[in-house]
């Protein structure tokens, strides 16, 4: 009798040993990790009032920085209905990440138009902390777009 109590007041999660983070707490790195992205972007360009050259790649830093607030901002927000779907701001999240991350290793593999000297360049250190943080921006994002479709797809 003491066992079926116990097993009945025990959920799938506790019986595996394994329980999700609050969804609070996982936005939350969502969000600082979008924000980290534009932190790197920032701060390769020489700060907030300069401008990276060639103008398209400045135009494109400050596209990424503004995109950046954007999904953190979507992430943090509550979810009423007229925001959008909740899978939106883990879609801005993916987006960001790949963006400068193929941005930056086709900079440094077949070159881009204006910037031919950064080719072969994959010891910057800036460009290293980039790629790491839009690496585990996609990764979560990725990760939460897949939970979130599982448990849409969720016998009830």
């Amino acid at each position: 009798m003491t066992q079926q109590t116990v097993a009945s007041r025990t959920t799938p999660a506790m019986a595996t040993g394994y329980t999700a983070a609050p969804q609070i707490a996982v936005r939350s790195v969502g969000a600082l990790l979008a924000v980290a992205v534009a932190a790197v972007h920032v701060a390769d360009q020489g700060g907030i009032t300069a401008m990276a050259g060639p103008a398209w790649i400045g135009w494109g830093y400050r596209l990424i920085e503004a995109g950046a607030l954007l999904t953190a901002l979507v992430l943090l927000a509550p979810r009423p209905a007229w925001l959008g779907p909740e899978w939106l701001g883990w879609a801005a999240g993916v987006l960001l990440g790949l963006g400068p991350f193929a941005g930056y290793v086709a900079s440094r593999t077949i070159g881009v138009p204006g910037d031919p000297g950064d080719v072969g360049n994959w010891g910057y250190w800036v460009g290293t902390v980039s790629l790491l943080v839009e690496a585990a921006l996609i990764m979560l994002s990725a990760g939460m777009l897949l939970a979130l479709r599982a448990a849409r797809h969720a016998p009830r």
